[in-house]
């Protein structure tokens, strides 16, 4: 297994949750905020976190909170902002809205990772979850050349990288789910996943 000391955890919380109508690292489950539940989750398994965040207000975490290099620029430009201020190999990316996710999903990326990977994913419900994976540094140049290019979609960043997918038992399809509307959040409010 890869040594903690060589993962850093990034959070991100930049997205614009126009959905949700709110920023959903706020949104509250059971008293806790949704990005203490990815801090939390993440926590065991690295050496250091940040918050990639343009919003001052997760600065209350006491975490390192970088802001986005490119901005309105989606997940892609997010996860480039961690990766150029990471200083270790790997880099765990979590985006804030999946308040279910469990330490033992994300060591499973961990466990996975064969030194061939550039990313490690986790594959829930026949779905690649990007933003609950595993990065290798070097991903930051490939990230960065497809920005300057004007390219921000996720899936073509990809496509040019070496990625392996950890697909999830279908009992756990629900520790990966994101909350992206007020109707998901009232369905989660009363159901207990511990």
């Amino acid at each position: 297994m890869i040594d903690k000391k060589d993962i850093t955890g990034i959070i991100l919380a930049g997205g614009k949750s126009s959905r949700m109508g709110t920023d959903k690292g706020f949104l509250k489950l059971n008293r806790k905020s949704f990005v203490e539940y990815s801090i939390e989750a993440m926590k065991p398994l690295v050496s250091q976190m940040m918050i990639v965040s343009n919003n001052a207000d997760y600065d209350a975490f006491k975490l390192k909170r970088v802001e986005d290099v490119i901005k309105n620029s989606g997940p892609l430009a997010g996860i480039y902002s961690g990766l150029s201020h990471s200083k270790t190999d790997y880099n765990l990316v979590l985006s804030c809205d999946i308040p279910f996710i469990k330490t033992s999903i994300l060591e499973m990326l961990i466990n996975a990772q064969d030194g061939d990977a550039d990313i490690v994913q986790i594959l829930s419900d026949g779905k690649p979850m990007p933003l609950i994976a595993l990065y290798k540094k070097r991903c930051e140049t490939i990230f960065y050349n497809l920005l300057q290019n004007d390219e921000r979609r996720l899936h073509v960043a990809l496509n040019q990288c070496i990625v392996k997918n950890i697909e999830l038992n279908p009992e756990c399809d629900v520790f990966t789910t994101n909350i992206n509307t007020p109707e998901e959040l009232k369905e989660i409010e009363h159901v207990d996943k511990n």
